[in-house]
């Protein structure tokens, strides 16, 4: 049977984050989220934890002197500068254009359809991503 460890160590990562994320709204807003479980944004970055992790077992296993490690730990700082940098940008730009478009609703309907709101939370927090950082760390270093 196929068993890739790092591959499977980043999954398991992502994943308990997703619920990670479903947990703490529980908690701290007392509501049932259950759009988050597949939803970007949030506390902690499931990105960050599946990347950190896959980096973290690739360095256990090949070694941190590896070339693999190298190119799982590229990746993982790039994934985690998207989240703070482009993607949270994005997710701003989308709530000044939400704003927007509220504001000029009455040139923006057509056959009175209401327009979606464009998705804000797209990206993280620096706090949110250094929390997948550890988690996806952790969830590996634990296993």
């Amino acid at each position: 049977m196929f068993l890739n460890v790092a591959l499977l160590a980043g999954l398991f990562s992502t994943i308990l984050a997703q619920i990670i994320k479903f947990i703490v709204i529980l908690v701290s807003e007392k509501r049932l989220a259950w759009d988050r479980i597949k939803s970007t944004g949030g506390m902690p970055s499931s990105h960050s934890a599946g990347v950190a992790a896959l980096a973290t077992s690739v360095g256990m296993i090949d070694g941190v002197g590896s070339t693999t490690f190298a190119i799982a730990s590229g990746l993982a700082l790039i994934v985690m500068y998207d989240a703070t940098g482009i993607r949270r940008a994005a997710g701003l730009h989308a709530e000044y254009l939400n704003v927007i478009v509220k504001e000029l609703s009455h040139i923006f309907k057509q056959d009175g359809e209401e327009r979606k709101a464009l998705k804000t939370l797209l990206g993280h927090t620096f706090l949110q991503v250094i929390a997948g950082l550890l988690q996806g760390v952790y969830s590996v270093i634990s296993l």
